[in-house]
């Protein structure tokens, strides 16, 4: 019995100096750590702390700082001199290593893995490792303009017409190529938001990928498209790229085409970054699809934005073009414009389409003025065909014009206070009428 107890308490001398030590060597854990129970539950309040400082022991985060170390060296030294299989392998422990946070990749940025990734999706004759380095560099572009600017600067831009070209040459499977496709257009979106910063694209390599995709007459996938148009309304923000948009007039007739479907909206906003440009105006005035097409766009109420780029648009080309305006006109775009100023899904739309309707009434203020004003032959000429007329005939065919005249003002007001009583269901009718000889001037 005495060499039992001898034994328990030299295990409990031993636990306690093994927890007086871990509790001494992590002392500000153990502060940070609230003790409201009483002085008779310590050994409950041991236990607990004990347990705290175990999962947060520095030795276990260092261990794992290690094997993160060992990872991010492993990875990047086969994708810099392993063979496909080991890229291959790389490629996916790298993007996984990118999704841990910015630090990791800052990290692997400086060790070189871009330029590797870019080289790897060049020279790679594989579309599935085309599109394990696509994933990793969309994943080290993620949130950091430092490595899209670097992904630029390892030439993947200017290499881009030799990707297309490898990816269009080789015998693959459609599915597999469209794969392909999408994931570069991923990539190019994300980068092409470079335009936003002092950093400047050239935007010759990738509006022939751009258009080639866009004016595809056959039905592609539906996000392909989305991230195109998104990719080249971010490089529509620069002159430079809108004077070669302007050039292609494919490019302007694919534009028009999208703007009526579900891509509506972001083809619309091009068009409008296009119209800013003297050369990006001919070439939208010059497309047979228009005006009609911008005009089918107006009553769109349930797209707002798309709504108040079409209105911009047509007031950029109706203004101080007399053709433009004709045609708008013919094609009824007055009673729209009514409507829009009316029930526009947006007070800009409305401010919009109101100052186009008062260009449309001045202009049938003048028709209407150079019809009605002056003498008119056949009615005041001489019935007797002669050249000669009496001072009194002069005088009461002066009289007879003024009250012509006179009479037809009162028959303005007259008509314009009617309207004005009636107002509700004037609206209404003209709404529901879509009728030019329904408007009040």
């Amino acid at each position: 019995m005495s060499k039992s107890q001898t034994h328990l308490s030299n295990n409990k001398t031993n636990n306690n100096s093994l927890l007086q030590l871990l509790l001494q060597s992590f002392t500000n854990f153990l502060k940070c750590i609230p003790s409201s129970s009483p002085q008779t539950n310590n050994n409950s309040n041991t236990i607990q702390n004990t347990t705290t400082t175990i999962t947060s022991m520095p030795s276990e985060s260092k261990f794992t700082i290690s094997v993160q170390k060992r990872t991010v060296q492993s990875s990047v030294k086969q994708l810099h001199f392993g063979g496909w299989d080991e890229k291959k392998v790389a490629a996916k422990e790298i993007k996984r290593l990118a999704g841990e946070g910015h630090s990791t990749k800052k990290l692997l940025a400086e060790l070189g893995v871009i330029t590797s990734l870019v080289l790897m999706l060049v020279e790679s004759t594989d579309d599935h490792l085309r599109c394990l380095a696509i994933d990793a560099l969309i994943e080290l572009a993620k949130g950091t303009f430092r490595n899209k600017a670097l992904i630029v600067e390892a030439g993947l831009v200017a290499k881009l017409p030799n990707i297309i070209i490898a990816t269009q040459e080789e015998e693959q499977e459609e599915d597999s190529s469209t794969i392909v496709k999408l994931k570069l257009a991923t990539l190019l979106q994300s980068i092409s938001s470079l335009t936003k910063t002092h950093i400047s694209i050239t935007p010759q390599t990738i509006l022939p990928f751009l258009t080639t995709i866009l004016t595809t007459p056959t039905k592609l996938d539906p996000n392909l498209k989305l991230k195109c148009l998104s990719t080249l309304y971010n490089l529509s923000t620069k002159l430079e790229t809108l004077n070669l948009v302007s050039s292609s007039v494919p490019l302007v007739h694919a534009l028009l085409t999208l703007s009526l479907h579900d891509q509506s909206e972001l083809a619309v906003a091009i068009l409008a970054n296009l119209v800013l440009s003297s050369r990006g105006k001919k070439a939208i005035e010059d497309d047979p699809m228009v005006p009609q097409a911008l005009i089918d766009i107006i009553t769109w109420h349930d797209k707002p934005m798309g709504q108040e780029l079409v209105m911009y648009i047509l007031m950029v080309l109706a203004n101080g073009s007399s053709a433009q305006r004709m045609k708008m006109r013919g094609l009824g775009i007055v009673p729209l414009l009514l409507e829009v100023a009316l029930l526009g899904s947006s007070a800009l739309a409305q401010k919009r389409a109101l100052k186009m309707l008062e260009w449309f009434k001045d202009e049938s203020r003048v028709v209407q003025m150079g019809v009605h004003s002056g003498p008119q032959e056949d009615r005041f000429s001489d019935p007797a065909g002669t050249s000669s007329s009496s001072p009194e005939e002069s005088r009461r065919a002066v009289r007879r014009l003024v009250r012509q005249s006179l009479h037809q003002n009162i028959k303005m007001m007259t008509r314009r206070g009617n309207g004005s009583q009636g107002s509700t269901s004037l609206v209404k009718s003209l709404v529901v009428n879509r009728s030019s000889k329904s408007l009040p001037y």
